[in-house]
């Protein structure tokens, strides 16, 4: 039969073995003590206690130096690094306090980052060398706590109402067709029933408001429905390639009306508000690195509305 080793669980502290470091970095007890701003005679008093909770003689002591017994030695070459750890880690969460540095992860719909947010990053990734931004670009709403996001950009309503909103923008959409489409008899949401249309989830229903009476309406297309899709940029690339009718923002819709690859049906009317919000966890203990987006893009958006 073998020889059963008892459990040993050690009862001594984290505290103790730096003690123990210092005291074998220095060479000296003196100096360790001024070190760890402790007195001198507590710091002997701990010692002795690691000491006595080994079983071990670490130093050897006479009046004028301080040497490591051969357990010392070995108990030192495997208790430093570990502080040496430590010690990053509070180094690096210094930084996170302090330094504009680091990586912001950060999730935000595609259509909207390629054709605005873009630049804005653009701007401040020129701003901070040294940051960088890891971003996780989805038309679909992913689970931003699981995914360990740091900021998250949403256009409409969202979920995550544990997390701080602050609203940037609003996204303005235009019912827009082909150039060469017949609308002459459109006076009204409802006349649009039947003509060829194109929709881009989640917008199958498109919430309508008068931009001068403010009367609502909601209109949803039942019939000579050409194409589904979840992207807006195909979606306007097959309006002007003359499919049918959609709904589209502004920004994107902008452009191809201006060059006349599309045209706007019904000018007065619009979306209902549709905000888009920049979210957050933590107003105070947040990274100095992210409170730098934060502040950057709420400057950015305010005054010019922040879509180009």
């Amino acid at each position: 039969m073998g020889v059963k080793i008892p459990n040993m669980k050690p009862n001594y502290s984290l505290d103790d073995m730096r003690c123990f470091c210092m005291v074998a970095q220095y060479g000296s007890f003196k100096q360790a003590a001024v070190a760890l701003q402790m007195p001198l005679s507590t710091l002997s008093r701990r010692i002795a206690k690691l000491e006595q909770d080994l079983a071990l003689r670490l130093f050897n002591r006479d009046a004028h130096r301080v040497q490591l017994t051969f357990a010392g030695q070995r108990y030192y070459r495997r208790s430093a690094p570990i502080f040496d750890e430590l010690d990053n880690v509070a180094a690096c969460l210094q930084q996170d306090r302090n330094e504009a540095k680091g990586t912001i992860r950060i999730s935000a719909p595609i259509n909207f980052s390629v054709q605005v947010l873009v630049h804005h990053f653009n701007a401040f990734m020129k701003q901070y060398p040294d940051i960088e931004l890891d971003l996780k670009l989805s038309n679909q709403t992913i689970d931003i706590d699981e995914e360990a996001m740091d900021l998250a950009f949403r256009i409409g309503h969202h979920s995550a109402t544990h997390w701080i909103g602050r609203q940037l923008t609003n996204i303005r959409f235009a019912i827009c067709g082909p150039a060469n489409l017949d609308v002459s008899h459109i006076k009204a949401p409802a006349d649009l029933a039947g003509l060829p249309t194109v929709l881009c989830s989640p917008m199958l229903t498109w919430s309508l408001q008068h931009i001068h009476s403010g009367e609502k309406q909601a209109y949803t297309a039942t019939d000579n429905i050409r194409l589904k899709v979840d992207d807006m940029s195909l979606l306007t690339e097959v309006i002007a390639g003359g499919i049918g009718v959609g709904f589209i923002p502004d920004y994107h819709a902008q452009p191809l009306l201006e060059s006349g690859k599309i045209q706007h049906i019904l000018p007065d009317w619009s979306n209902q508000a549709r905000g888009c919000e920049m979210l957050y966890r933590d107003r105070d203990n947040i990274p100095y690195r992210v409170r730098l987006l934060i502040d950057f893009m709420l400057q950015r958006f305010q005054g010019n509305d922040g879509v180009m």
